[in-house]
């Protein structure tokens, strides 16, 4: 049976171990965490840490899947709340840009990337608590605005994959490369705007003959 098809045992420690998990695989990596050093971290032995993650995948895509999952909640959770579409899809860029940013963001898209050719199945999990989840969410806040009227929009799917592409522009691939130095507030709000105004020019309804 594939290590990813194990399955996961909760207990009293578990969100012990999975902090744990987080703080060494984001300061060591995938390949430098080892299962020592993380039991370490997380305050508990090896058999305790075996008890719940038989494989370092497993555990890796865990701490994955629970994060992407609370950040995905803290960026568009609530969105739907706001008034207009403007508002909406300038909020929701904001959160997703600095999620991108985040220390989290790069280092779980770097190794996820650079594992999933020897692992598929750890890259697939990191799919599907990431840009899959990202997409579902931001095409459910979209759907309420078709509905109103204030966009037009044949394939949600499509469109929220773009906003998410969007997002990333020049900024995200220029820190994940280390280029460039640190970002600022204005360089934030520049890949913002111009998200914004092109998804708009897109499929926003309002300036339409």
């Amino acid at each position: 049976m594939p290590a990813m098809a194990a399955e996961i045992k909760r207990g009293r420690k578990f969100d012990q171990v999975l902090d744990g998990a987080r703080e060494v695989f984001m300061r060591d990596g995938f390949e430098g965490a080892s299962v020592d050093e993380i039991a370490r971290a997380a305050r508990v032995s090896k058999a305790t840490l075996y008890s719940y993650f038989p494989d370092k995948r497993l555990l890796f895509s865990e701490v994955a899947r629970v994060e992407c999952n609370r950040q995905a909640e803290e960026a568009l959770g609530k969105l739907e709340e706001a008034s207009g579409i403007e508002e909406v899809l300038r909020e929701a860029a904001d959160r997703v840009v600095r999620f991108f940013l985040s220390d989290f963001g790069q280092q779980m898209y770097r190794i996820c990337v650079s594992e999933s050719h020897r692992f598929p199945e750890l890259g697939a999990r990191f799919y599907e608590s990431g840009p899959r989840l990202l997409r579902e969410r931001m095409s459910g806040i979209l759907q309420t605005y078709v509905a109103k009227g204030d966009l037009d929009i044949p394939d949600l799917d499509l469109a929220a994959s773009q906003f998410g592409e969007l997002c990333k522009s020049d900024l995200f691939v220029r820190c994940l490369c280390g280029v460039g130095g640190t970002h600022s507030e204005a360089d934030i709000a520049r890949i913002v705007n111009g998200t914004v105004e092109m998804f708009l020019a897109r499929y926003g309804t309002r300036h339409r003959c």
